[in-house]
């Protein structure tokens, strides 16, 4: 059997409830949404940590961030541990990337064979966290900025970057989809959209009237009347400082749905590709997100919490040997990608060891998911390792500053009702504190951060004096084989490859 090709899209903070396929009510997404109905669902999916970088981290190699050092998001994943992208080409792919992927260091391909673009973050160590001193506010920091000034745009840098990305990757599928030297493809595309600052492209703002846009279900309390994970998140990037209005509130929602909308349309370039290429069929897609979105929640923006907004994220699969028009309901994790690609295209990855498991069954219709999956924080806004365990329908969170919390998300998908206040619930709770404390080693953690944030902030504001030697990854441009030129290969009409349909 001839192996499929993958497209694997990824946007970046897309909340899984902001979507039609996960129940919003207003949000258009018919490209994602057709994709869903020729595939697979899976409804609860869960980021590995509600931070960019983290969260990619365990994604590519199915453990979980505190284990591989990818604390937040100026840490640096290792070159020596092994991501998807090395079982996949070990096992005859072409991988490629296009756009984001936020890797720091100097190793910036993690075992992608190419990349068409630059990434959009800085790939040095200058956004480390300081545990150290938890109430500094560094300039790096988000600030309710990009709320205030949320509203429909021309152009923007992240419409720049993501045009960039998404061109690029048609451009690679024209050249390499019908497998010139014989090798399946794995073309990521990466963008920035939705995640703040909150400017829509104007004709994917039109698509909404503005007095439909839903306001946050979940009002905001005092922030002194907060749980200890709000008060936090207050004195990150609220503080007070810039107060917004309803009305930059609902510009905000308003915005985020019309970059959700401009994202859907990217993801509609891609798959008319390979519809125009005639690989369709043999090409597995699948669309995911780093993380979500508050989206003014509780007062809250952005992410770096384990509520729904922020850690859920979609997660579709469509192609061959996938189930059509399923959805499955129990937990998974991004820590299942790298296993269920290994799975799908048949390529061994014995001997590596990771938190997730294969979602392969599901795919194929054998069996439902283990339904168990945990996540971490330990970025900015904390001073101490905070984590999550989703099994079934209760979600336990723990920190051991802040204490637990348990929703029941069956009957509190809001999570509204903190079962760890109820005593009936007080050996439950007990039973999750103890399972927490045996599976990490809190004290240990804390100090490997603690250790490698001091580290990294030594190496940084060393790199940035003298003489600067970048780790930015630049791409390489080969103008000397591109298009008509008078040397090299013996082509009279270099066109003839690329053209469709095919002449002659």
């Amino acid at each position: 059997m001839t192996q499929p090709n993958i497209l694997f899209v990824m946007f970046d903070q897309m909340a899984a409830l902001s979507l039609p396929g996960y129940g919003h009510k207003l949000v258009k997404t018919p490209h994602l949404d057709a994709l869903a109905a020729r595939g697979t669902l899976f409804e609860n999916a869960y980021c590995a940590a509600p931070l960019c970088s983290p969260s990619r981290f365990g994604m590519l190699t199915g453990q979980l961030p505190g284990k591989i050092g990818a604390f937040d998001n100026a840490s640096e994943l290792p070159s020596s541990i092994p991501t998807f992208l090395h079982v996949l080409r070990r096992a005859g792919y072409r991988t490629c990337l296009s756009g984001k992927m936020d890797f720091t260091g100097a190793d910036q391909l993690h075992g992608y064979e190419e990349r068409l673009t630059t990434d959009l973050s800085p790939s040095d160590l200058g956004w480390t966290p300081d545990w150290d001193h938890p109430d500094t506010v560094q300039p790096w920091y988000h600030t309710l900025q990009s709320v205030a000034e949320a509203g429909p745009c021309d152009y923007s840098l992240s419409l720049q970057y993501d045009e960039d990305a998404t061109f690029r990757a048609k451009q690679w599928l024209h050249q390499h989809a019908d497998r010139p030297d014989g090798r399946p493809f794995m073309l990521t595309l990466s963008v920035m959209h939705p995640h703040d600052p909150y400017q829509a492209l104007r004709k994917f703002w039109d698509l909404y009237d503005h007095a439909d846009i839903d306001m946050p279900a979940v009002k905001p309390k005092a922030p002194q009347e907060r749980d200890a994970a709000g008060k936090r998140m207050y004195q990150l990037y609220d503080r007070g400082e810039i107060p917004l209005s309803e009305a930059q509130i609902r510009n905000a929602r308003h915005a985020y749905y019309a970059m959700i909308s401009y994202c859907d349309d990217l993801l509609g370039r891609l798959v008319e590709t390979l519809t125009t290429l005639d690989v369709l069929d043999n090409t597995i897609i699948v669309v995911t997100s780093d993380h979500g979105d508050m989206l003014g929640e509780r007062g809250l923006w952005y992410k770096m919490t384990f509520f729904d907004r922020a850690i859920r994220v979609p997660l579709v699969f469509a192609g061959p040997g996938i189930g059509i028009a399923k959805r499955v309901a129990a937990p998974v994790s991004h820590l299942d990608l790298l296993p269920t690609f290994a799975d799908l295209t048949a390529s061994p990855f014995a001997g590596l060891t990771g938190d997730g498991h294969s979602l392969f069954p599901s795919l194929s219709g054998k069996a439902p998911p283990v339904g168990v999956v945990a996540a971490e924080y330990m970025g900015e806004g904390y001073a101490q390792p905070a984590v999550m365990i989703r099994r079934g329908n209760r979600k336990f969170t723990y920190a051991r500053d802040d204490g637990a919390t348990l929703y029941d998300l069956g009957v509190d998908p809001l999570e509204q009702n903190n079962l760890a206040r109820d005593p009936s619930c007080s050996v439950e709770i007990a039973e999750l504190i103890a399972e927490a404390e045996s599976r990490w080693d809190f004290d240990d953690l804390r100090a490997r951060v603690l250790e490698s944030q001091r580290r990294r902030r030594l190496v940084h504001d060393a790199l940035v004096k003298g003489r600067i030697a970048p780790w930015d990854f630049e791409p390489r441009q080969d103008a000397a084989n591109a298009y008509y030129r008078n040397y090299g290969a013996d082509l009279p009409d270099p066109d003839a490859v690329l053209r469709r349909p095919k002449r002659g």
